[in-house]
């Protein structure tokens, strides 16, 4: 069982960008213990899951 991310490291990656909570891909992929090529093929093939507010390509 993986361990738990403390939410110090997880709130490091949140970028405040126009107003609005960012976080870059490479940083979730990082997290998810991924490439980001991965991660990005992921939403790709599952865009439907995804809202458009949650993402932008």
């Amino acid at each position: 069982m993986k361990e738990l991310i403390p939410v110090e490291l997880i709130e490091k990656k949140i970028y405040l960008i126009r107003g609005g909570k960012v976080m870059l891909d490479r940083d979730l992929a990082e997290l998810y213990g991924v490439k980001t090529r991965v991660l990005n093929q992921a939403v790709r093939r599952n865009i439907e899951v995804f809202q458009r507010t949650l993402c932008f390509l």
